[in-house]
Order: structure tokens, then C-alpha cells, then sequence
């Protein structure tokens, strides 16, 4: 099967990682990206920056595909403003999946969302659209991820535990079985989550780099 062309939507470190993602699928051939006007004719790993999004209406003339593969870690505003625009200009947001990572047949996994490498989701567990599951994280059995969130590098989900949208989950961060993380919620690096989070609830811990 010939390989979709494919938009990605942001030009930073996080592109660089889902770049590597997608070469290893297979399934899409990158048309270019997207980033900020000084961006706009440089090259990220051998893939052109096209324009910003303002190009974004002429570019899908050329790829039906795209992704927002611009990073969250304060803030998923960003993020959801992208993933909304693509979704009114009429682009396709794909689940992709590295071949290096293992999504259960049980499991669901929606738009917009990249399981990158080392990634495991397992039965039962249902991830929202336009999120980032990072290198070596863990979403276990029966686990609820809202839209937009960031489950960052080896940062552990365990069962039952529902996430709300927009929560950002820092690298090497735990979450208790069972427990309730409100939506836009933000768990520092290397922290443990052993009851439910409010919305209102502070930062816990230092954010890191979400790498």
C-alpha cells in the first residue's frame, strides 16, 4: 500500500521524536512541517518547514493527513487551539502507533494521539484524542485518559485510574491505582499520585523536561 502524505504541525524537539515514529511505521510519507515564521525554510532532520499556520488552508491541498506534533508541558492550550484548526480545515488526525510499542487489541486509542517508542497500553484502557503517550510509558488495564494530555516518559498510569483532559503527567511520575486526576492537572517529575487530584490542586513536584 503506498504510504499518505502526512503534515506535521510544530517543528520543535517533540517533531524530531514523532518523525522518528513515523519512519518506523511506515504508513505516511512526511510532506514537511509546520512551525513559527523564523522557522518557516530550515530543516528538521531532512524534512522541510513549509510555513506557519497560516499556510495551513494551501498545505492541505497537498497532504489530507496531518498531526500536531508541537510539545505540551505547561500548558496543552497549544496543542487543542492546533488540533481544532486542523480538525475545521477537513485534515485526517490519525492514531499513530510506533512498531516499537504494544497497544492492546482491548484497548482504544483515539485521533489525533501518538504511542511513541517503548509505549505500552494495555486491555481495557482507553486514551483521548490529541495526546502524547511519551517514550516508555505505561497506561494500564482498564485506565481513562481525557483528550490533550501528556503522559510523559516512563511515567506510570495505573489500573483504573482516570485522567482528566489537558493534565500533563511528568517524566517518571506514578499514579496510584484508582485514583482520580482532575482535568488540567499537572504532576511534576518523579512524583507519586497516591490520592485524587483536585483541579485546583497546586503543581506537585518540578515539571521537568516531559522529554
Amino acid at each position: 500500500m503506498t504510504p499518505k502524505s502526512i503534515l506535521l504541525v510544530g517543528a520543535g524537539g517533540h517533531a524530531q521524536a514523532c518523525i522518528d515514529v513515523l519512519e518506523q511505521a511506515g504508513r505516511f510519507t512526511i510532506l514537511g512541517l509546520v512551525g513559527r515564521p523564523e522557522e518557516v525554510g530550515s530543516q528538521v532532520l531532512g524534512y522541510p518547514v513549509l510555513g506557519t499556520d497560516d499556510d495551513l488552508p494551501d498545505l492541505h491541498a497537498e497532504a489530507s493527513y496531518a498531526l500536531v506534533t508541537l510539545g505540551q508541558i505547561k500548558t496543552p492550550v497549544p496543542r487543542i487551539r492546533l488540533f481544532n484548526q486542523l480538525q475545521q480545515l477537513g485534515f485526517q488526525l490519525p492514531v499513530v502507533i510506533s512498531p516499537q510499542a504494544y497497544v492492546s487489541r482491548h484497548a482504544q486509542v483515539n485521533i489525533g494521539t501518538i504511542v511513541m517508542h517503548g509505549a505500552y497500553v494495555n486491555a481495557g484502557a482507553v486514551v483521548g484524542r490529541n495526546c502524547i503517550l511519551n517514550t516508555k510509558s505505561l497506561v494500564e488495564h482498564n485506565a481513562v485518559i481525557g483528550d490533550h494530555c501528556h503522559v510523559s516518559t516512563a511515567a506510570t498510569v495505573n489500573g483504573g485510574v482516570k485522567v482528566g483532559d489537558g493534565v500533563f503527567l511528568g517524566s517518571n511520575s506514578s499514579l496510584r491505582e484508582m485514583i482520580c486526576i482532575a482535568p488540567g492537572a499537572i504532576v511534576g517529575m518523579g512524583q507519586t499520585v497516591r490520592q485524587d487530584l483536585a483541579a485546583d490542586s497546586p503543581v506537585v513536584g518540578e515539571l521537568g523536561t516531559g522529554r
